[in-house]
């Protein structure tokens, strides 16, 4: 397997995980869809592998493979991409934290479209949470030196390019042209295909490695306020074991008497 492949998937063993005092489980959620001409289908994933690996290099959580294919529908029109329903996106992240046995579970959420992981964590009550968030995202490029936002440069853009010239040059093909549109206003109900040919939304063209870098040092230091937020929640319910599993206590399960 590439030592980059490696590199991105935990390999502790049950043993390094029992010894370990973990606040929280980094769920890194990424996508199989396509990313223009010059990135591969995985880049989703590999950037919230890449984010989470960081993560867990600064801050005492413990690190979960990757889900690998999400809701990228609207990707649909191009060949490679894989999506699977937002209600199985939804059983398979609530399913994980419920196993979890009360760690409080991150999703470090790669693809835009997986609209659903904020209701999926809205529902658990505390035991979740979502990163990054859009604005977290915006803060990160202007510390990254970026002249473009999230909308301009929404997909295989600026952003993207740049994390990927950073942690795996290698995967970054030739062929880095810009696309802008405008206004995609219809983009939920007609797909990405009707604003642009190549399926790039972004200016990829000023990407750089040094740009992902510091976009990706800025976002672990962001990590901080989301831990607290939880071990926050965790002390207003002590006792809720179903919000730590994620599940609403209507539809705990009951023991069944011998």
């Amino acid at each position: 397997m590439d030592d980059l492949m490696l590199s991105l998937l935990p390999l502790t063993t049950t043993a390094e995980e029992g010894g370990r005092d973990a606040r929280a489980a980094l769920l890194p959620v990424g996508s199989l869809e396509q990313h223009g001409p010059h990135l591969p289908l995985v880049t989703d994933t590999v950037i919230a592998c890449v984010l989470a690996r960081e993560l867990a290099r600064a801050h005492p959580v413990r690190l979960l493979p990757p889900v690998t294919v999400s809701c990228s529908q609207e990707h649909a029109a191009w060949p490679g991409t894989v999506s699977i329903s937002a209600r199985t996106l939804h059983a398979v992240v609530t399913d994980i934290a419920a196993s979890l046995g009360g760690t409080p579970l991150v999703l470090v959420n790669g693809h835009g479209g997986n609209h659903v992981l904020a209701n999926v964590v809205q529902e658990s009550r505390g035991a979740m949470a979502l990163f990054p968030q859009a604005h977290e995202w915006e803060a990160a490029r202007t510390a990254a030196g970026m002249t473009t936002d999230n909308d301009t440069d929404m997909h295989a853009g600026e952003l993207e390019t740049s994390v990927l010239l950073h942690a795996c040059p290698h995967l970054v093909r030739p062929g880095r042209a810009d696309h802008v549109t405008g206004a995609r206003d219809h983009m939920p109900t007609l797909g990405l295909a009707p604003y642009t040919p190549t399926g790039v939304v972004g200016r990829p063209s000023l990407a750089t490695a040094d740009k992902g870098r510091r976009l990706l040092a800025a976002l672990v230091a962001n990590l901080t306020g989301h831990l607290a937020a939880l071990d926050a929640a965790a002390s207003d319910h002590p006792h809720d074991d179903d919000r730590r599993a994620g599940q609403p206590r209507h539809e705990r399960q009951q023991p069944v008497d011998d």
